[in-house]
């Protein structure tokens, strides 16, 4: 399903093919222009949009936490994603489909969505004003209708649990602000190395945080997260500092295409930002599983050395293994015989890496940063692999 009408016959069809292809068009331009005019007030239309919501459909209202700053921004932050993706769909839809799989996690059904349509274009056309005219309305309309049917295809798509249920055993912290967390699922979470899933944990119910493990699946089905408390962040701080042997988790559907080749034999650039540093991690751990590696260059990076918190075991892993070169980059020179400067500015320094598979991982600024700065290098976009979603 896409906004770029699907035909049978070019040949017979190319009149209409025209047609289509020019209204697909308009609806682009409609969504993009009208969305520029509000998506300066993000908040506003984010607080409106759940305050509609809430009304029209009240059992919604007990899927989300008591504070809803964090839920807001992640729904203007998917809105954003769709309306900058709205006519790419080798991208769109994948990602609306794992954003179905992903909602599974709140009992969502037909009904909700058809609320959040209603909700969303009440949400708009407030914030509009007089710019809300048929012709935008009827392009949102129907491009929600896309949107809808594809997450609600993802969600029918897949036949395993919504959620499983998992029991920590073990909360190790390496500083002040980062910890290692070890969970026992009750059952094997099917994920792959470099995916991520959202968890949900009893110091903070009903907000659920986006983890991505740092191990390749276990025999014993453990999953190892890293994280990183951050300023203001009620679910870190949680987990960093509040977390308990025995405590029950949620975990949520496995996402992301971090290593879409992940039976390939490309060489690898890793590029990893704090605790970006765990999806490498498991990558890592599945290629020491393998009799022919491929060649790895990792960068691992921070504003200083206290941000490198797994230096020594990834230097001890370069030593074990001919096919892994690790460089520390830290922005005040701080590590010795390691690089200076930003993750971007270092990693191209190397060059534009033709030839290697690039993955990326870490906050949303340094992932934009690190994308933009290699494609200006050369390096092309289909080299580039990441995941963007909130940390907190």
């Amino acid at each position: 399903m896409t906004l770029n009408a699907a035909i049978d016959d070019p040949d017979e069809h190319e009149g209409q093919h025209s047609a289509q292809q020019q209204r697909a068009e308009r609806v682009v331009q409609l969504i993009r222009d009208s969305f520029a005019v509000v998506e300066p007030r993000s908040d506003e239309v984010a607080r409106y949009f759940y305050a509609v919501l809430f009304t029209i459909a009240p059992e919604t209202r007990d899927l989300f936490p008591v504070n809803m700053e964090v839920q807001r921004s992640r729904f203007f932050g998917a809105l954003v994603r769709i309306v900058q993706m709205i006519d790419n769909r080798q991208e769109l839809e994948p990602y609306l489909r794992q954003l179905g799989r992903d909602h599974r996690k709140f009992d969502v059904v037909e009904r909700h969505f058809e609320a959040v349509g209603t909700a969303l274009l009440a949400a708009l056309k407030r914030y509009l004003g007089d710019e809300w005219t048929e012709e935008v309305e009827r392009a949102w309309a129907d491009a929600y209708a896309i949107v809808a049917g594809v997450m609600q295809e993802g969600a029918a798509a897949d036949s395993g649990p919504a959620w499983w249920a998992g029991t920590v055993v073990e909360h190790r912290k390496l500083s002040s602000k980062v910890a290692v967390l070890r969970v026992q699922p009750d059952e094997p979470v099917p994920y792959r190395p470099g995916q991520y899933v959202s968890v949900e944990t009893p110091q903070r119910q009903r907000m659920w945080r986006y983890l991505s493990p740092a191990n390749p699946p276990s025999a014993d089905g453990t999953i190892e997260f890293h994280v990183r408390s951050v300023p203001e962040g009620w679910v870190s701080r949680a987990l960093v500092h509040h977390t308990r042997i025995g405590d029950r988790w949620r975990i949520g559907a496995p996402m992301g295409s971090l290593w879409l080749d992940h039976t390939g034999s490309r060489d690898l650039v890793m590029v990893a930002g704090g605790t970006g540093l765990a999806p490498m991690r498991a990558v890592l751990g599945e290629l020491e599983q393998r009799s022919q590696p491929p060649n790895v260059e990792l960068f691992f990076g921070g504003a200083s050395h206290d941000d490198l918190y797994q230096l020594d075991e990834l230097r001890q892993l370069a030593e074990r293994y001919p096919w892994l070169t690790v460089t520390p980059v830290t922005e005040d020179g701080s590590e010795p015989g390691g690089a200076e400067g930003t993750l971007p500015d270092v990693v191209t320094s190397h060059g534009a890496w033709h030839g290697y598979d690039v993955l990326i991982s870490g906050s949303p600024e340094m992932i934009r940063a690190t994308v933009s700065r290699m494609l200006v290098t050369g390096t092309t976009f289909d080299q580039i692999y990441y995941d963007s979603f909130p940390t907190d």
